[in-house]
């Protein structure tokens, strides 16, 4: 097999991790001789979610703790609902995404790959806070091999996994093939893209060479880049014969980074249903979503003729209520929402996610303020705005 590994640098009693959750733990550390010292040639140790952990030359971003709060979240939950979890980490960088599916999730198996071999004293070290264990036992293995090549592999030795993750930079789409061909059905596929560029529209035959997608401006291009990176997984996924919906979709501003969890399952769209396209009129702002076989009649309720056509991309929902809602539960069960600092944040996010998860929602949207500038009037205060708006919805 090729993701056979050489002992870990150091193992540390799994007693150690028997409070992983509470947000505010005694920090891990590490048990350092004079033999590993030598070893360590730059070492930066920090700690998220009660784990420490070093980061060494890897590259590494603090703001993306959030990301990976939520890929433990519905790790956890496929946990809880199927028994098992065996995860591959393609691009796992330092190995802290790795070491939290183990630990957090429970993962039963976490295969940690990065190409960079540089990084494999830094990742050693961060998952041999896990006992490794041996044959069918072996909890964990790290590997550095081209991922698209990895998954291939995998593919080619029927050996498929539950959940892989993706942490890729900018828009390069060439693994959503070989990932689903590893993953198993009704698995979960945790991708990325970093082209705010792309997505907001300022290189449209880049977007169509990466995701299949003509982009162009729109004031809400960070959706748009979110629908964009589920629209290149519906369209790989189709070619197999399966489908894939997005359990939660997730921008940030750092990067930028889009993040999405895809669940996939065998069997295609019905009549290309949430694969379409998006009209945006740059002159009332009304945004419309088109069928592929309303695309010989695009107009806009103003009569404008300037009308915008992004697509196809995925125009169906953004998050599943019902899993983000069992996420949510999650997350209040480990103590992760609520007080102040990360706990609010990840709290209003979660919640912002069940309210975003309305199927009746349209894509896109328009500010308050253009809306004023139409009708000639003054922007009302946004609560007012919000309480007429949820009073017209219960008629």
């Amino acid at each position: 097999m090729i993701y056979l590994s050489p002992s870990p640098v150091l193992l540390l009693p799994s007693k150690t991790l028997r409070n992983h959750r509470n947000p505010n733990p005694k920090p891990l550390r590490f048990q350092r001789n004079s033999r590993l010292t030598d070893v360590l040639c730059k070492s930066e140790n920090r700690i998220e979610r009660g784990l420490e952990f070093d980061i060494g030359e890897s590259f590494f971003r603090h703001e993306s703790a959030t990301g990976r709060d939520l890929g433990v979240l519905a790790a956890a939950l496929y946990k809880k609902s199927k028994g098992e979890l065996r995860i591959l980490d393609a691009m796992c960088g330092c190995g802290i995404r790795s070491l939290r599916y183990l630990v957090e999730a429970e993962a039963n198996f976490v295969l940690a790959n990065d190409a960079n071999d540089n990084y494999r004293r830094v990742i050693l070290s961060n998952m041999s806070r896990v006992p490794r264990g041996s044959g069918n036992e072996k909890r964990w293995v790290v590997t550095h091999f081209d991922a698209n090549r990895l998954m291939t592999d995998c593919y080619l030795q029927r050996d498929y996994f539950d959940l892989i993750d993706i942490d890729s930079f900018g828009s390069d789409s060439t693994f959503l093939r070989a990932a689903l061909n590893a993953l198993k059905l009704d698995g979960l596929l945790y991708i990325t893209s970093t082209d705010g560029y792309t997505s907001g529209g300022h290189r449209p035959y880049h977007s169509l060479a990466s995701y299949g997608a003509y982009v162009c401006p729109v004031p809400y291009s960070n959706e748009v880049g979110l629908r964009m990176l589920v629209g290149g997984a519906v369209r790989e996924a189709s070619v197999l014969g399966c489908h894939v919906r997005p359990l939660f979709s997730y921008y940030s501003y750092h990067g930028p980074v889009f993040r999405v969890m895809l669940q996939f399952n065998r069997g295609k769209l019905p009549n290309n249903r949430h694969y379409g396209f998006i009209a945006y009129c740059t002159g009332c702002g009304h945004s419309q979503t088109l069928s592929w076989d309303k695309l010989g009649g695009i107009n806009c309720p103003c009569n404008e003729a300037n009308v915008s056509v992004l697509g196809p991309l995925w125009t169906g929902p953004l998050h599943n209520d019902t899993y983000m809602s069992e996420m949510l539960n999650v997350a209040e069960q480990w103590g992760w929402i609520g007080g102040s600092g990360m706990g609010l944040d990840l709290e209003k996010l979660l919640r912002r996610m069940v309210d975003e998860s309305d199927p009746a929602l349209p894509p896109g949207y328009i500010h308050l303020d253009e809306v004023a500038k139409l009708a000639k009037v003054n922007s009302p205060p946004i609560m007012t705005m919000m309480s007429t708006i949820h009073k017209v919805d219960t008629y």
